[in-house]
């Protein structure tokens, strides 16, 4: 199938399949904006709340010649941006008022804060009974630790993750990126999907608690359900523990591939690549059980092949066998490539500051209501005036900005 054919019954005339939904997104650092992106980037419309001097995300480094952050372009597109101080009872008032008109809210603040502010779960549910409300902390809403502060690096730690990765004869290792956030603010938005479909079906809405180490130890594989049976898992680096020969392999051009073998039909055809045709089905080659319990030596085999040839040799080689193998890029040269173009994985982008950047498009793709990244993030309280002139005077905007509620 083509793009052409794919797209072949796309509407254009909306923002996508979450189009006419309202989500308010009462977010700091990372997750819970991941929760919002995705809504965003689905077409809801989310306004990002934050308090009045907050200029986001502007971690380093910044964009060449400007003063916007790629993870704040990132993760704050194709929303708009109101400033409230919540901790003022005129803003909560304010903030409530928004509620009333939106289908979601979602919060990643330590549990109990925002309660203590009269804006928790409880006080928008008063105002708009079938609200869905979504939080997302580093331990959940209740339970022993539930209000404990919690990041991304010590849900890793806390979760077990982090002591399977890595080299095996190295230090247990974070993930590059924010990995427990990414997947915390994943299952958010997927859990209020789930939590909208119910209220558009029954008329109810809920609370949503999203935990990182719930989402990390979610996504661990069977890991915690072996552990639970007494088997205990190994650190494999690059090498996956049920299979062999799977790892990266430093090619005689100085780039690696990987390669990852499970099914014995291609080991006998990677036999036949590396002309060794006498192991396809000799004793301790011949079946995958066989081959993990015979890794090293195995193992071996496949890196002296690649270590006599360039990269492109070997992956070329591989692809005419019909193998699982592929570069080992680093993100500009991943980012460079055809396939990752033609998938639309980077987007252009004009920033409030007037320049143009590209940035991560949307994973997900819908045939009749497209997504794309619409417009880039918004200044901390870019919208202000827009949306709350929905439920205020002039006047009364006006008192509220003179007495700092608002910016």
């Amino acid at each position: 199938m083509d793009k052409d054919e794919f797209y072949r019954d796309a509407r254009r005339d909306l923002s996508g399949p979450l189009d006419g939904v309202r989500v308010i997104d009462l977010t700091t650092a990372w997750a819970g904006p991941m929760a919002g992106c995705l809504l965003a980037d689905f077409g809801a419309d989310v306004v990002r709340v934050t308090a009045p001097g907050d200029v986001g995300n502007l971690w380093p480094p910044l964009f060449p010649g400007t003063q916007r952050s790629p993870a704040e372009e990132t993760v704050n597109r194709n929303k708009r941006s109101v400033s409230i101080d919540l901790r003022r009872n005129e803003g909560a008032q304010a903030f409530l008022k928004l509620v009333q008109s939106a289908d979601m809210v979602v919060e990643n603040f330590k549990p109990g804060t925002l309660s203590g502010w009269g804006v928790g779960y409880t006080d928008c549910r008063r105002v708009k009974p079938d609200i869905v409300y979504v939080s997302v902390s580093g331990y959940g809403q209740f339970g022993p630790r539930s209000a404990a502060p919690g990041y991304d690096p010590a849900a890793l730690a806390f979760s077990g993750w982090m002591s399977l990765n890595g080299s095996p004869d190295g230090p247990p290792t974070k993930a590059p990126t924010y990995l427990a956030d990414d997947l915390a603010g994943m299952h958010a938005a997927l859990g209020a999907l789930a939590a909208l479909r119910h209220r558009d079906a029954t008329g109810e809405g809920q609370h949503v608690d999203v935990a990182l180490v719930d989402s990390i130890l979610f996504q661990s594989n069977a890991y915690p359900t072996m552990a639970a049976a007494g088997l205990s898992g190994e650190r494999w680096g690059n090498q996956i523990g049920v299979c062999a020969p799977t790892n990266s392999y430093r090619c005689s051009d100085n780039r690696h591939v990987y390669l990852g073998l499970l099914l014995d039909t291609h080991w006998q055809k990677l036999c036949a690549l590396i002309e060794r045709p006498d192991l396809a089905h000799a004793p301790r080659h011949a079946t995958n059980l066989e081959r993990v319990e015979n890794r090293d030596a195995v193992d071996a085999l496949v890196a002296d092949w690649c270590a006599a040839r360039p990269s492109e040799q070997v992956l070329d080689a591989m692809s005419g066998a019909g193998l699982v193998a592929a570069p080992v890029n680093d993100y500009a040269t991943a980012i460079a490539d055809e396939h990752v173009r033609e998938r639309d994985m980077l987007q252009p982008v004009t920033m409030v500051d007037g320049n143009t950047v590209e940035v991560t498009g949307p994973a997900a793709k819908f045939s009749r209501t497209p997504t794309r990244v619409r417009h880039g993030a918004p200044l901390a309280n870019q919208h202000t005036t827009e949306v709350l002139g929905q439920f205020f005077t002039t006047e009364e905007l006006a008192a509220l900005r003179a007495d700092d509620v608002i910016d």
